[in-house]
């Protein structure tokens, strides 16, 4: 996928989140995920680390040799997209107390992603 159809998916699901309220938080942590994954192929697409047919889909499934290159040079990206996605057993697919603060963190952690992309256009 190209850099802009990735910028595109992220502007929307950003956009359909501000539509969201508390009670939606699993959604909230779901859709941040999203959105956050694609802000990072945004980016990676962007640098030149990674090409249109190499989108990373969660980095838990990155191989590591892999990751751990684009954790060299996008380090905090990498850690708040890991942050994201370690929110989702917890709180989307588990029962554990404190969603809507877990989805808020999704949120800020989103936040700063776009930020980040933002910056390259």
């Amino acid at each position: 996928m190209t850099p802009e159809n990735h910028r595109d998916k992220a502007r929307r699901i950003e956009q359909s989140l501000t539509k969201l309220g508390d009670a939606d938080w699993e959604i909230r942590i779901e859709a941040a995920m999203l959105a956050g994954t694609h802000w990072v192929n945004f980016i990676l697409h962007r640098t030149g680390l990674s090409t249109p047919a190499e989108d990373m889909v969660h980095a838990s499934m990155t191989l590591v040799s892999v990751l751990r290159k684009y954790r060299l040079a996008e380090p905090e990206l990498i850690d708040q997209l890991e942050e994201i996605e370690e929110l989702r057993p917890l709180f989307v697919r588990g029962d554990m107390d404190g969603g809507v603060p877990a989805a808020q963190r999704a949120l800020d952690l989103l936040a700063a992603m776009g930020a980040r992309a933002r910056q390259l256009g």
